[in-house]
């Protein structure tokens, strides 16, 4: 009589479980890893007149921060894109760097 008493304990249990596995959501798939995006890279070059940070995406650069030591202003670098033409639209050249900006205000 103990082992049936046992059988009838666990048919229960057995079941329950069985139900809750069939609850139980399927694990997802791992998605696929994303191809690496264009490098970045941050270059500083620095002597005793200037700092000079730059910013190249995929070996192209973006951006061009130029900090004098002597105490002028910092002012920045638009470098010129590939298909751009050496001159701007007022017939002046402005070479193969680009346009300079300075920050008039900073927040």
């Amino acid at each position: 009589m103990p082992s049936t008493l046992r059988f009838l304990t666990l048919v229960p249990l057995c079941v329950a479980l069985h139900a809750a596995a069939q609850a139980l959501p399927l694990p997802a798939e791992a998605p696929a890893p994303l191809p690496p995006g264009p490098r970045v890279e941050r270059i500083q070059h620095e002597d005793a007149l200037a700092r000079i940070d730059e910013v190249r995406v995929g070996g192209q650069t973006r951006s061009i921060d130029v900090s004098p030591k002597n105490g002028a202003p910092a002012y920045q670098i638009a470098p010129r894109s590939s298909g751009a033409m050496p001159s701007d639209s007022q017939g002046q050249r402005t070479g193969s760097a680009g346009k300079s900006s300075w920050r008039v205000l900073s927040f």
